[in-house]
């Protein structure tokens, strides 16, 4: 079922193009994965689908909902998590979320039991009595994803939600959004620069200069666009001789030769082959930050 519809969405701002006519869909449940670099259009695409910016073209549905025609019941469906918490640092966790409740309406009894049930769920109740300036970073982020779904949305927009914290920490809040998820059935519309967290994803739309450029899953992407590696350590010119011989490519760095192969099934001959002159030896996958640079020709920076 499609949560999100997006046809021919266009921004301008004077003569730059931000946005330059895009279509895609988001299905109910999926995590989606939104990439680009600064300047890419992503930013921009956000902002019109959160109904921060109005469009100079096109047409978008949110839950049933068509922007610029229904923004308040789109505001409704949809919670974001900002890369900058948006809560109070002199006010306690607890008294952040009544204050953000009470924007969706919600009051007495109704308001209680939604602060205590997402911090139940977020496992932030031992933090409701701090002040949210006192909490460390994973602390800070999983209070501002419990902020962003204090009224119950159908969708979650998280904005490099994990930008800043240790890998500890970051699998920690990761594995609150993975339980989020799947409590509700919700939708995450995920921006990131690591481009693991990419790999996790449902769908992954790429793009460049206002336009997507590519998308997929994340193995369609990988298979498409990347090449396996078979890396091997030898000090017998017999393998470089042999690689030449087959057309391979490959690259050598002292002891280490690295061919480029399709697959991982094709590291298979050149191992049986050259298997008494290898002391050791690695194949490794094509990963989410080699497909970028190669559509994209640029590095992903946090």
């Amino acid at each position: 079922m499609k949560i999100i519809e997006v046809k021919n969405l266009k921004k301008s701002f004077g003569s730059i193009k931000a946005v330059k006519g895009i279509d895609f869909q988001v299905h109910q449940g999926q995590l989606f994965a939104f990439l680009g670099c600064n300047g890419a259009g992503k930013s921009t695409t956000i902002d019109m689908l959160c109904t921060f910016l109005k469009p100079d073209a096109g047409e978008v549905w949110i839950q049933g909902h068509q922007l610029q025609h229904e923004d308040e019941e789109i505001r409704k469906s949809i919670g974001i998590v900002f890369q900058d918490g948006l809560l109070d640092d002199l006010l306690t966790i607890e008294e952040n979320m009544k204050v953000r409740a009470a924007l969706y309406g919600l009051k007495g009894k109704e308001l209680q039991k939604a602060i205590n049930d997402i911090m139940n769920t977020m496992h932030i109740e031992k933090y409701a009595h701090r002040l949210y300036g006192t909490l460390s970073g994973g602390q800070k982020r999983k209070c501002d994803i419990a902020r962003a779904f204090i009224h119950q949305p159908q969708i979650l927009f998280l904005d490099e939600p994990t930008t800043g914290l240790d890998p500890q920490t970051r699998q920690e809040v990761w594995n609150t959004i993975y339980n989020l998820q799947k409590k509700y059935q919700l939708t995450i519309f995920l921006t990131t620069h690591y481009m693991e967290e990419a790999m996790s994803a449902d769908y992954v739309i790429i793009m460049d200069e206002g336009e997507i450029v590519a998308r997929g899953t994340p193995f369609q992407l990988r298979k498409q666009y990347t090449r396996d590696k078979l890396t091997m350590i030898s000090n017998h010119h017999f393998i470089q001789e042999w690689l030449k011989e087959k057309n391979i490519q490959y690259i050598q760095n002292g002891t280490e030769i690295t061919a480029f192969i399709q697959n991982t099934f094709e590291a298979l001959p050149i191992l049986n082959h050259c298997q008494k002159y290898i002391e050791d030896f690695e194949v490794t996958r094509g990963s989410m930050d080699d497909v970028f640079i190669q559509i994209t020709g640029k590095e992903l920076h946090i």
